[in-house]
């Protein structure tokens, strides 16, 4: 095979198709010089709120800003406990432990990778006061269990949603909403690399609950209502105007990308689909996949062998996650009993993520696929 140089995300190959609309925005914000609260601010804002369908988008400097000031707009007080998987980026129990709240972490679903409800019913106690699923990889968690498990003990739902932009998830009625509009808050993440992803560092929170959005909003700025009349601590936390200059050209494109996504997974689907080592993603029948990453289960694989040939032939392999979060030094607490993550801790040892972006060729795809293949049948 001809080697190729591939990307893990093609962040090049995506801006020249849309060059001309984010250099102009760009170039807009320039010349106006309203650095800070510009106009493409709001206007952001108010389009992402119609593309989800939510009363109130509230952007926020980063996605996980957008998770503190969610816990913190919901006046938990230190010692509450607050229950998320153990399967996912630092970000989300990172910030309950900074805000002095207790994570608890559960194990997650084998096909999803996302909540395992039956674990978070067990886990809960009369300290547990919120609730932090993560949609993980590009898919929901399991929203309408959850919701009924959050209102029969009066407990918060903040979705980590920075993984999950565009995707849709289907309730038992019928009811359709999008990612991040469920709970009591969402929060996503614009870092370059997401679907919709701006040119720095940007994020945001969604409800449809004024009073909270009205807190969010005061939180993001010094907790400020009124200018220098200050409500209640608060932090810097704002979106700049060139990154939503960039994520209004982006929005327009994001089902689009979206798209695009899926169909890489549908080549990397076809293309394993007859090979018992791998494991290709479950798409559970609730919810769309917007597939942020293309994540393998491996079955009798070292996956840091697979990944260091894969490196040798050009092309990029991650491994999200390789270190359980209960065992890490930051989080872990005598309560966490390695056995309690059975799922977790075989995923640390199997997954791997494929290249997956807009810009993906055919060509592209077969080589990918060909050279995994070619490290199994060695």
């Amino acid at each position: 095979m001809q080697r190729l140089n591939i990307q893990m995300v093609d962040l090049k190959g995506q801006y020249l198709k849309i060059k001309q609309e984010i250099d102009q925005a760009v170039l807009n914000v320039m010349e106006s010089t309203a650095f800070i609260r510009g106009p493409q601010v709001s206007q952001f804002q108010q389009e992402l709120e119609q593309y989800l369908d939510v009363k109130h988008v509230i952007p926020c400097a980063n996605g996980t800003d957008a998770l503190q000031i969610a816990l913190m707009a919901l006046g938990l007080k230190p010692g509450d406990e607050v229950i998320t998987s153990d399967f996912t980026f630092a970000a989300t129990v990172e910030v309950i432990g900074l805000l002095q709240l207790t994570p608890v972490l559960v194990d997650v679903d084998p096909n999803t990778f996302c909540m395992d409800v039956d674990k978070l019913k067990k886990a809960i106690t009369p300290k547990t006061k919120a609730i932090v699923p993560v949609h993980l990889f590009g898919q929901c968690a399991d929203m309408e269990s959850i919701l009924e498990i959050a209102k029969t003990h009066n407990l918060y739902v903040v979705e980590d949603n920075a993984q999950a932009i565009g995707a849709s998830y289907t309730f038992s009625d019928g009811t359709t909403k999008k990612a991040g509009t469920m709970g009591d808050i969402g929060t996503t993440s614009f870092f370059p690399s997401k679907n919709l992803g701006c040119y720095g560092d940007g994020g945001a929170l969604f409800t449809n609950n004024d009073e909270l959005a009205a807190i969010c909003n005061s939180i993001v700025n010094h907790g400020m209502g009124e200018r220098y009349y200050y409500e209640r601590l608060g932090v810097n936390s704002r979106l700049d105007t060139i990154q939503a200059a960039v994520l209004q050209v982006k929005l327009k494109y994001l089902d689009a990308y979206c798209e695009a996504r899926g169909k890489a997974a549908a080549y990397y689907d076809q293309a394993f689909s007859a090979i018992d080592q791998i494991q290709t993603p479950y798409r559970d029948p609730k919810s769309t996949h917007v597939f942020h990453q293309y994540t393998l289960v491996g079955k009798g694989i070292d996956h840091f062998e697979l990944q260091a040939f894969l490196k040798e032939k050009g092309i990029p392999c991650m491994i999200y996650y390789p270190v359980p979060l209960h065992t890490q030094e930051a989080y872990r607490t005598p309560q966490m009993k390695d056995e309690d993550f059975e799922v977790t801790n075989a995923l640390c040892q199997s997954v791997f993520s494929l290249p997956m972006h807009t810009e993906l060729t055919e060509e592209e795809l077969k080589y990918i696929t060909d050279t995994v293949k070619e490290f199994l049948n060695q």
